[in-house]
């Protein structure tokens, strides 16, 4: 990427709305803008403040293409820490695309994906996790997932990190100017002091990769299979979850022959449902791919419903043992997983029958998916098992799987400096660890890059961005 070129995109989503906004960025920016637009007040963007507005049109030898609002960013006080112009047009698609090809006739070329917050990065706008941080902001479809990506764009972590690591950084320079001093067997680190504060770094460490936990599945939703066998209201829960018609509903068993999903926030927190095949023995052979890949989905959720039919135990009760032994399975195959038991279709039982059923499964939870009996209470039971406390205690998460591997490896290489301190050993292999640590601290924040890590970091933003 070449700094000195300026480049234009439009910021706004593709398509007709209102307005549209064309973004342009680099240093002959306003120089570029100038030439095609003519200010009502006669007055050249040149000549006038940074942070303004003016009200003007744009110009096409002589035509005129829209009239448009147009934002001025002097020096480096822009979003990209560059001369910027954003100009706010009609949203016709036709419109502004005449706007952005008007511009790169008279100079810009088209930005790359994510090159605006490149920008921004190196020219030190921002850190690297916070640059990544822009592209979670928005993808967020929820609160919890929003809040996340502003805590990490207000620094997050990463002024814990850069706290941390020049402590690490001025150790390390002590520790290696007693190399210098060899002869002398001198000792400008205090060991006491060092040891404390590679406790500390290996206790901000541990929590921080703990954190990725619960803040990978807050990013990506949490996922919850909804399992059962065919025709005992699956399909439904689904639709009465969502409040929507989202999967067909039939009373011909093996109507879903494949996974479904869809995604709810409850309360803040982001919930992927998938509707899967049921589980029985079935010569179809469409069906019973369908059931391979209920056990499939069981294995990738974190948290697994078992729905069955109380009506039928009603009218059999011999029919629980089946039941049983179904939930017996899913607990011996997945014995870590979070298994929530519910007793659908409670308004066609008896009491007599309920109390059948809570005697053979004490853990057990009646519903009524048709009328949508029990679901507010099913929803308060999925939150149960997501930890939240971290959020509203206003903690780190971690959600970057980049983060996440970087973090490993500084605390591998903090574990090495530990058991160097407590072998005694000298300073200059002391000092190789230390520097590994550096390196992998370097990483998150961006201290330490390189094109292709770049390339792969912004190279899945959305352009204009």
């Amino acid at each position: 990427m070449i700094l000195d070129e300026t480049i234009v995109a439009l910021a706004t989503a593709s398509g007709t709305g209102a307005i549209a906004v064309v973004r342009v960025s680099g240093p002959q920016s306003i120089e570029i803008v100038d030439a095609i637009f003519k200010s009502k007040s006669g007055k050249t963007l040149k000549q006038q403040a940074s942070h303004t507005l003016q009200l003007g049109n744009i110009i096409d030898h002589q035509k005129i293409v829209d009239e448009v609002l147009v934002s001025v960013f002097k020096g480096q006080r822009s979003y990209t820490g560059e001369p910027s112009v954003e100009i706010s047009c009609h949203g016709s698609p036709f419109i502004q695309q005449q706007i952005i090809q008007l511009l790169i006739r008279n100079g810009c070329r088209t930005a790359k994906p994510g090159e605006f917050t490149m920008r921004a990065f190196l020219n030190g706008k921002m850190d690297l996790s916070q640059a990544e941080a822009v592209a979670d902001l928005i993808a967020s479809d929820n609160a919890t997932s929003h809040q996340i990506a502003m805590q990490q764009m207000r620094g997050g972590f990463a002024h814990q990190l850069k706290d941390l690591r020049k402590k690490l950084l001025d150790f390390a320079s002590l520790i290696e100017l007693e190399l210098d001093f060899s002869e002398e067997d001198v000792e400008f680190a205090n060991r006491e002091q060092f040891q404390n504060l590679v406790t500390e770094i290996q206790s901000t460490l541990k929590d921080l990769i703990d954190s990725y936990a619960i803040g990978n599945v807050i990013k990506k939703g949490i996922p919850v299979a909804i399992v059962g066998e065919p025709n005992v209201g699956k399909s439904t829960l689904l639709n009465a979850l969502l409040n929507e018609e989202r999967a067909i509903v039939s009373d011909i068993a093996g109507t879903t022959r494949d996974s479904i999903e869809d995604e709810l926030a409850i309360k803040g927190i982001g919930f992927r449902f998938i509707d899967t095949a049921g589980i029985r023995e079935t010569k179809d052979e469409i069906e019973g791919l369908g059931i391979k890949k209920t056990f499939e989905k069981i294995d990738q959720s974190q948290i697994v419903i078992k729905l069955f039919d109380a009506s039928l135990v009603e009218s059999d009760q011999s029919h629980l043992k089946h039941i049983v032994k179904e939930i017996d399975k899913i607990k011996t195959r997945f014995p870590n997983k979070p298994l929530l038991i519910l007793a659908n279709k409670m308004d066609k039982v008896s009491e007599e029958t309920r109390e059948f059923i809570k005697q053979q499964l004490p853990e057990v939870e009646f519903i009524s998916a048709q009328t949508k009996t029990g679901i507010d209470q099913l929803k308060d039971e999925l939150i149960s098992y997501v930890d939240t406390g971290r959020l509203h205690n206003q903690d780190t998460i971690i959600t970057n799987s980049r983060h996440y591997n970087s973090l490993q490896s500084a605390l591998e290489e903090m574990n090495r400096v530990q058991d160097g301190l407590n072998t005694g050993l000298t300073g200059d292999l002391l000092a190789i660890d230390i520097r590994q640590a550096l390196y992998h601290f370097g990483e998150i924040t961006g201290e330490v890059t390189n094109d292709e890590l770049l390339g792969n970091i912004f190279g899945n933003f959305c352009i204009g961005k």
